[in-house]
Order: structure tokens, then sequence, then C-alpha cells
């Protein structure tokens, strides 16, 4: 049997910009960290000469051609891994809510079924691997940034080349500032799940057209990474991270809705300092910087609606469990 732990990912800025349709044109980049929430997959030998699949449903198929779960059946695929196994997902956090779960599937996966064949499994090949396999195979109509941001872990500057190549700079921050930080960020969950294909299919679309927005978007992550590694002037990230929600709100394709705009606006002027939707956009988590002073008062004005905690993790997808019996 084996374990895997893979984090689900947080973005700050550039998201859009890890789409084709941007950094076929010229280099895109997204900062972002990983969190204290995981996907965890397990993977063991099976009795029957069967697969089968545990997540929101149970799938039990002769044969892998037969599996429902595109990603697992890829994966197995890619793996060059048969029938007798048992495998399960289970995530900290729900599908649908732009914190890259699928992607942290999908990296969280491959590492457990390499580690099933004995083998240990390079952060740049999960990411290749699960690329491949969300963009290339399934033809998701995604980036790929969140693919990076499991297998790697930590903060994150993460650069999409025109020839395809990805460049990951880890962001050094000071203890002091990751706690501030920590201490800051209010993740809020506006109970609307979506999924961001159609989202992301009409922003690359539509890329050509929007191209010196995205570009801001894309310079706004390495002024982000700037200010976090430096003296770590919080007040001054949280106001790039506010610009950077204007200028993907101002993309429109469907990112902000009326109840999205109305929970932003009243968070404002409840005392956050700057925020942002996570993910695609219509739905999912919010994520706000705000001083903890002004949390009651931002959580009174929206409806105290549930929270996530916003813990860093720096480690990125792992094997936690092994056993040979």
């Amino acid at each position: 049997m084996i374990i895997s732990q893979t984090p689900y990912r947080v973005s700050f800025a550039g998201g859009g910009t890890d789409l084709p349709a941007f950094y076929e044109e010229e280099y895109g980049a997204v900062f972002s960290v990983t969190l204290q929430k995981h996907m965890y997959v397990t993977v063991g030998p099976r009795f029957e000469k069967t697969t089968r699949v545990a997540y929101s449903q149970v799938e039990i198929a002769d044969q892998i051609k037969d599996l429902e779960h595109t990603i697992v059946r890829e994966a197995l695929r890619v793996t060059g891994l048969g029938p007798h196994l048992e495998i399960t997902t289970v995530g900290d956090v729900p599908s649908g809510t732009g914190m890259g779960s699928s992607s942290s599937l999908a990296v969280g996966l491959l590492n457990a079924l390499y580690a099933s064949k004995g083998m240990v499994s390079s952060r740049e090949r999960l990411a290749e691997q699960s690329c491949e396999i969300e963009i290339d195979i399934l033809k998701k109509p995604i980036g790929r940034q969140d693919q990076y941001a499991a297998a790697f872990g930590g903060f994150n500057y993460i650069q999409f080349n025109p020839d395809h190549s990805v460049q990951v700079e880890p962001v050094p921050c000071r203890r002091e500032t990751l706690e501030e930080l920590e201490s800051r960020v209010l993740l809020m969950y506006t109970a609307k799940q979506r999924s961001a294909d159609g989202i992301l299919q009409k922003q690359s679309e539509g890329t050509a057209d929007k191209m010196s927005v995205l570009r801001v978007m894309r310079d706004l992550a390495g002024e982000m990474r700037t200010v976090l590694s430096g003296q770590g002037d919080l007040d001054e990230f949280a106001r790039l991270l506010h610009e950077g929600w204007k200028l993907k709100r101002s993309l429109g394709f469907g990112i902000a809705t009326s109840d999205i705009d109305d929970w932003y606006d009243a968070a404002m002027k409840a005392g956050a300092q700057g925020g942002k939707l996570l993910g695609a956009g219509g739905g999912g988590f919010v994520c706000l910087l705000a001083p903890p002073e002004r949390h009651e008062a931002i959580r009174e004005a929206i409806g105290r609606p549930r929270e996530l905690e916003f813990k860093v993790d720096h480690r990125g997808s792992r094997i936690i469990f092994i056993s040979n019996q």
C-alpha cells in the first residue's frame, strides 16, 4: 500500500498567462503558494483481476480502458500499470473551488503509481506528465501552473516559455513575513462550485484581444515576488493583489459574478486591503488580506461563510506511507 499527499495551491498573480494562447506568443509567469490542505491518493494491490477506483463514486473495471475516471485511466496508461489495483482519492477541499484540485490529484496519483513500481519520480517529471495527461491527452482547456505548484510546493515564481519549457524558481520569504502573511489571509468559501473548463476555454479563445491586460497580470507576478521576498511589505503586497483582481475581473469571460462582486466590495469596506477570487473564476474561494483586527468585521460583513485556514506547505507532493505487507 502506498499513500501520497499533495498540496492544493493559491495563485496570487499571473493566472491566464500559463495558457498556451499567451505563452506561445511571449513568456507567461505565475506567483503562487501551496497550502497545508491536501489530496490523498492510496494505491494498493487487489485480489480480484479488476481495477477498483473509489472517489465520489466507486468504479470496478475489468480493463483500464473501461474506467470513467479519466485522470486515473490515463495515469495508469502513462505509468504502464494494469489491473489488480485498488485506488482511492480523498481531498481536504472539494473540486471546483479554484485551488487546483484536479492537478493535485494528477500529480499525487502519478507519484503513488510510480512508488508502487518501486520508482522515485522527480518533481519535474510529475508536473510534466500531469500536464501531458490533462492538456495533451484529455484536451482540457487549462493552464500549466497547477501541476507545477502541486509537484514543487511552497512559494514559487513559475515561468512558462514559448518553447513550452517551464522554470520553477522558489521564492525566499523571511519567517516573520510568512507568519504575518498567514495571520492576515482569510480564505472564504463562496459556496459555489464550478468547472473551470468553460471559463478557461473562453479566456483561451479571447487571449489575442486581451494580451495587454494579461501582460500586466504577468508582470504583477514578478512584482509580488519581489515585495514578498524583500522586506516583506504586506501592505504593498495586498495592494498589488487588489490590482491583480481588478485586472482579472476586467477580462470578462464570466470570471466575476454580481454575488462575488458584492462580497468583495463588502469585505473591502469592512477593512480588507486586497484580495482575489481563486482559480478561473465563477465561484470557489475568495482570498482576502486584512489586518487580523479587521477579520471579525469582514466575516460579519459577508455573512460569516465557511473558511479555510491559510498555512503554507513547503514540501510539494510526497509519499507519506509505504507498506509491503
